[in-house]
């Protein structure tokens, strides 16, 4: 054997034991190692549409959840139906079910969805679409006690479905109206937030029933618990009047990219998260020592007071 050819075999034995070690070990590796899930995430499948009503006056938000594989939805604070019928026939003949209507607080606008309509606050201008909204689609209407033709009150933390995917959780949120309810609507890791006219962005409602103390919970305990990824939905387009006020209290950066984005942008709903709300909403920021400095106060009840009542002067 030639001396080129003794070579080779010795070069070419270690290396295909070197192949076969290397096979063997990982399919050790493969058997007996932590493997990850390869179990897919979760994909929500919930489809909202916002239904801008009264634009250049009271600038109202109804919006309709729609549960993508069964059709089933809901229309939330459906409160003036003259503009929100014409989205709810166009679904309904494209196969989508109404199943109620959901209302966040009292009013005449009420919060609905085509499952059912869900109503947020007792308010003319969330609930007050109701009974009217009644004539077209006979449906139950979920919402606050005090909500125009409501059928059911669902209490604190309790849930219900919409269609197959969609679960929607009850948040009592007490102040505006002491009706108030807020909605978390979740479809695999899909989360929204319908919060009437407790929660803006950047902002808060009046406390027109309610007490400073009632507000602190509401957005600091209630609706800041929920997950930092859940869009909100709020039942007015006042971002821009909330940080015009924003920016007198506090020019943190975050409050700079909210004024930014508001200026350029017609519509803020849904583009912001629980998350963005804990940096950029003074009202969700009372620990804040350049907000506590604004209002002179340092108890957060008394922060609270201070701040609802410049920006109700602003």
């Amino acid at each position: 054997m030639s001396f080129l050819a003794t070579s080779k075999q010795l070069f070419r034995r270690p290396l295909s034991l070197g192949i076969v070690v290397v096979g063997v070990a990982s399919l050790l590796l493969y058997f007996f190692a932590d493997k990850p899930s390869l179990k897919p995430a979760t994909v929500g499948k919930m489809h909202i549409e916002s239904i801008p009503m009264w634009e250049g006056s009271g600038n109202n938000y109804a919006y309709l959840v729609t549960d993508d594989k069964t059709k089933d939805a809901v229309i939330i604070d459906p409160a003036n139906p003259s503009e929100v019928l014409p989205h709810i026939k166009k679904a309904v003949d494209s196969g989508v079910n109404l199943k109620s209507i959901v209302n966040t607080h009292q009013s005449v606008l009420s919060f609905r969805r085509c499952q059912s309509m869900l109503t947020t606050a007792s308010h003319h201008d969330h609930a007050g679409g109701n009974a009217e909204m009644l004539k077209s689609y006979s449906v139950p209407v979920i919402g606050g006690r005090d909500c125009a033709k409501v059928t059911k009150t669902p209490s604190h933390g309790e849930t219900f479905t919409v269609g197959e995917s969609i679960k929607v959780k009850a948040l009592h949120t007490p102040c505006h109206t002491q009706d108030s309810i807020c909605y978390l609507f979740e479809d695999g890791n899909d989360r929204a937030v319908f919060t009437g006219d407790t929660l803006f962005i950047g902002g808060c409602g009046r406390f027109f029933e309610g007490t400073a103390e009632e507000m602190d919970k509401a957005l600091n305990k209630t609706l800041a618990a929920l997950p930092d990824d859940t869009r909100v939905y709020p039942g007015h387009e006042y971002t821009k009047g909330n940080v015009k006020f924003a920016v007198k209290v506090a020019q943190s950066e975050p409050i700079k990219k909210l004024e930014s984005f508001a200026n350029s942008n017609k519509q803020t709903q849904g583009k912001f998260t629980i998350g963005d709300e804990k940096q950029h909403n003074v009202f969700m920021r009372l620990d804040d020592p350049t907000v506590q400095k604004f209002t002179g106060k340092t108890e957060r009840v008394d922060v609270m007071a201070a701040l609802r009542e410049a920006k109700n002067n602003s």
